[in-house]
């Protein structure tokens, strides 16, 4: 069965490292177009990571992306830096964040 969008988000709070995200404190807007068209905030606040759909006025860092190729560079298929210089992965906000962020979850 294919790794929906809706699989990914909610899976983020369990595939969290609160170790790896010491003292961060962030809200992330994800905004997905094409065959999964939605909306996911997620807020990584004391250690813990909560996802749910919707969307929130000033996240730290928006992610813009066709829903199929976030669902690429997720599985490891489509090389996340490559997507961005692609244009294919949409980011604005704290870029910092964004780099760092990958090493926040146990992919896989």
């Amino acid at each position: 069965m294919p790794l929906s969008i809706k699989d990914v988000m909610e899976r983020m709070p369990s595939a969290f490292i609160p170790e790896k995200a010491q003292g961060v404190e962030a809200t992330i807007q994800f905004h997905f177009t094409g065959n999964e068209e939605s909306d996911w905030v997620a807020a990584i606040k004391e250690g813990a990571c909560t996802v749910e759909p919707g969307t929130t006025p000033a996240p730290t860092l928006s992610l813009t992306a066709e829903s199929q190729d976030y669902l690429d560079v997720v599985t490891g298929q489509m090389d996340g830096m490559k997507a961005f210089m692609q244009g294919k992965l949409r980011l604005s906000g704290d870029l910092n964040l964004a780099m760092k962020m990958l090493g926040f979850f146990k992919l896989g």
